[in-house]
This record gives C-alpha cells, sequence and structure tokens, in this order.
C-alpha cells in the first residue's frame, strides 16, 4: 500500500534507471495475465534501450522504489509514434500516477515528433478515459500505421489469431488516435467519453464476446481447433 507521506516523481528516464528494466517487464507480464488480456511483451534490454533513448518516462518514489512507466515508439519513418508499455506498480495503482505518466509521456511525445499522429491500443476503460482527456479519439485500425514491424509486435499477444483472422481490421483492443494536424479540444473528447463510457462498456463486452464467437466458429472449421476452456484459461 502507498505510504501516505511518499513523494513521487514522474520524469524522463534516463541511464540511472535501466536497472528497474527487468522489474517493469516482470510487472507488465504479470499485470497482463492478472488482467486476462493479451500483451506485446517486451524484453528488459528493449525497456533500457529506450531510456538510454530518452524515449521513457518513469515514476520512483522519494526513497527509489519503482511505480510506473510508459514509453515511446516510432512507426512508419516518425509519421506515428505510440505510447506503449505504460504499467503502474500494484501498490501504487488508483492513486492517479498513470495519468501523469501519461501526460508526461504525451508531452514527451509531442516535443519529439511535433508532427506525428500519437496512437495506443488498449483493452482497458480506464485507460480510455486517460487518453480522452489529453485529446485522444476511438477511431478504426485502418487509420494507424500500416508498419509491418508494429504488428510483428502483436505475435507474442495470445489474441494474435484473432487480429489475424480479422485482417488485422479489428482485435479485443480499442484503437484510439491524436492527430496534432486534426483534433478536438480536450475538453471536447474528455466530455464525449464521459457522456458515451456506458456505451463504450457496453460496445467491448460485446465485441470481445463476438469476436471470440466468430474466432471459435471459424477455427471449428479446421483441425486442431482449440478448446474454448483452453483459450479461456490462457485469458
Amino acid at each position: 500500500m502507498q505510504q501516505q507521506n511518499t513523494v513521487i516523481d514522474v520524469r524522463v528516464a534516463t541511464h540511472i534507471d535501466t536497472h528497474y528494466a527487468k522489474r517493469i517487464t516482470d510487472e507488465m507480464e504479470a499485470s497482463a495475465k492478472a488482467r486476462g488480456t493479451g500483451i506485446a511483451k517486451r524484453s528488459p534490454e528493449y525497456v533500457a534501450q529506450k531510456m538510454l533513448e530518452g524515449k521513457g518516462v518513469i515514476a520512483t518514489t522519494n526513497t527509489g522504489q519503482w511505480v510506473g512507466f510508459c514509453y515511446i515508439e516510432e512507426w512508419s519513418h516518425g509519421k506515428f509514434v505510440a505510447n506503449s508499455g505504460l504499467i503502474v506498480s500494484p501498490e501504487f495503482r488508483k492513486s492517479g500516477v498513470a495519468k501523469q505518466i501519461k501526460r508526461k509521456i504525451f508531452d514527451l511525445s509531442r516535443q519529439k515528433y511535433p508532427e506525428s499522429k500519437i496512437f495506443g491500443l488498449t483493452t482497458g476503460l480506464a485507460v480510455m478515459k486517460i487518453n480522452s482527456e489529453l485529446g485522444y479519439e476511438p477511431v478504426t485500425y485502418s487509420e494507424l500505421t500500416d508498419d509491418e514491424n508494429f504488428w510483428a509486435g502483436c505475435r507474442s499477444c495470445v489474441n494474435y489469431d484473432i487480429l489475424m483472422s480479422k485482417d488485422r481490421k479489428n482485435c479485443m483492443c480499442t484503437a484510439m488516435l491524436y492527430d496534432p494536424k486534426d483534433h478536438y479540444e480536450p475538453e471536447e473528447t474528455k466530455a464525449y467519453f464521459e457522456k458515451k463510457s456506458k456505451v463504450y462498456e457496453r460496445w467491448m463486452r460485446l465485441k470481445q464476446s463476438k469476436l471470440l464467437r466468430g474466432f471459435f466458429k471459424k477455427k471449428a472449421l479446421g483441425a486442431g481447433a482449440p478448446s474454448q476452456a483452453r483459450f479461456f484459461r490462457r485469458w
């Protein structure tokens, strides 16, 4: 549990933070399993490299305890960037630090890539809410990068077969985008999300249910289809 007098510093990560990389990637994987969602896995070396490049935001306490992390990825020769891998240590969740990290990584992205579209994929309504407060809007997958390296990163996600069965046009995640040249103000996107949050929640449940039904129906036509019970255990 977070200590009452704990001071949290949210800042751009540097070389002095690379020793946190293993802790970060372990928590990314554990959190995904606990939520029952997929994740594109990243190695400690990859996360450490983001820190060395000045493309990560880290949160730590005044006593040196790791709190949270997020990083920037560049796609389509800089036309798109993604704020990826948002993770917060369990004892600091629901403290508001995730919102601080998202704001910092968003500002860093705008600073480093002022002309780039910023996008993200998420299965969580809470992250959608934070994104909407920054000016992101829900979009279709066709509006995201077509960079093959980005989509290759989804291969380690448990939902990859569903993504490919939909020709990369749909999956469990919801896509959100901030276009610096064509966007609503954050106050507008925030208000719209708050107005439609219940609709989004129902839509995400229906979307996942529909995708799963379609996936198992398609797999049933082929040999060696996994059982539905086994699939849900992987989630």
